[in-house]
């Protein structure tokens, strides 16, 4: 059969459509898509301690179950850490009431006499309100997961969708290679596990660095002498995963909680450069190092994709678009008709020299 040739606008076209419809279906299905694909990179985080059980004669259902309990455990261990960490900031409500009055009364003052403008803050804010704006971001925590997650659905489908890839794996390997006919069927496998390892080496890699960014954030901040050190640390290692806007988020918010709640600006000052510090020694040294090159996207589709990945589906598509962009890289390396669009994610090897 003779082949169809589009002329390039037509081409160009269909592009944005197929752009448009994606877009549409990722949208559109936020609420089973989301959890569908947390499940399957964490199945796949736990497949070689699946297969070490099923080495030693476990069987499968056996242990995706304890892979499956493992991960909640885990999982559920660090959020019932951050909601410990959260409820005890209802202790020093006090102190920070009355010191963001004192800033809010200067401001208001500033204003008045230089700008000649009148803010309507000369009285500060109530401790009330204070607490009443506290506990109700308090409960954010529940809300950030299940907003995360898309639903209360989503935290069901989660542990569900984690079990049966775990139990279904070579199955679903099989029928991706049934798709390539053309290829030599274990040579299609061979290259579908060689994503998974991707994926793999991504995850446990950043797991590695969270750790120990955590660790040096509390060692800093608790040398300082800034009070709930863990929290702080901890909180600041997890938004490391989303690259570029995390380790800004991680060091604004202990810098406020320093400049609120510690006499003298030397403080909160200590805390932006520690954090500078590490971030520094995590670009150059812990992230090439331990993840290397197993996500290798240059800055502006990361940037990009971090602004779309946020714009569809908020936290959740800021955190599963990197390894996504990994996979699509090296899928499309595997056609030539492809790797000008893996050519196009990846980084330039003048610039990396």
């Amino acid at each position: 059969m003779s082949k169809i040739i589009l002329p390039g606008y037509l081409k160009t076209l269909v592009i944005l459509l197929l752009i448009i419809v994606i877009i549409f279906v990722l949208i559109v299905g936020r609420s089973l898509l989301i959890p569908l694909m947390l499940g399957g990179y964490i199945a796949i985080l736990m497949i070689p301690l699946c297969n070490w059980m099923e080495n030693r004669k476990v069987p499968r259902v056996l242990s995706a179950f304890f892979s499956l309990l493992l991960s909640i455990i885990t999982i559920s261990g660090i959020i019932t850490l951050i909601v410990v960490q959260v409820s005890n900031f209802s202790k020093d409500l006090e102190d920070v009431s009355e010191r963001m009055n004192n800033y809010i009364r200067d401001v208001d003052k500033f204003a008045t006499e230089k700008l000649d403008t009148d803010l309507g803050i000369s009285d500060g804010i109530s401790k009330n309100q204070l607490f009443e704006f506290i506990e109700s971001n308090s409960e954010s925590v529940s809300d950030f997961v299940l907003n995360t997650l898309g639903s209360l659905t989503g935290v069901v489908l989660v542990p569900v969708f984690i079990f049966f890839m775990l139990i279904y794996r070579d199955h679903l390997e099989a029928f991706v290679a049934r798709f390539f006919k053309e290829h030599n069927e274990e040579e299609v496998k061979d290259q579908i596990r060689s994503l998974r390892k991707v994926v793999q080496f991504y995850i446990i890699g950043v797991i590695k660095v969270m750790g120990i960014l955590a660790i040096l954030n509390t060692a800093a901040l608790w040398i300082i002498g800034v009070k709930h050190a863990l929290f702080f640390g901890i909180l600041a290692a997890l938004f490391n995963i989303i690259p570029y806007l995390g380790p800004f988020l991680g060091a604004i918010l202990p810098f406020i909680f320093a400049f609120l709640t510690m006499d003298g600006l030397i403080y909160p000052f200590a805390v932006v450069i520690s954090f500078t510090i590490i971030q520094m020694f995590e670009s150059n040294f812990l992230t090439p190092k331990i993840v290397g090159s197993n996500v290798n996207l240059n800055a502006l589709i990361t940037f990009m994709a971090l602004l779309v990945g946020g714009a569809i589906w908020g936290v959740a598509g800021m955190i599963l678009i990197i390894p996504t962009l990994a996979i699509l890289k090296r899928i499309f390396d595997l056609s030539e008709s492809t790797k000008p669009f893996s050519y196009l994610l990846g980084e330039d090897e003048d610039q990396k020299k």
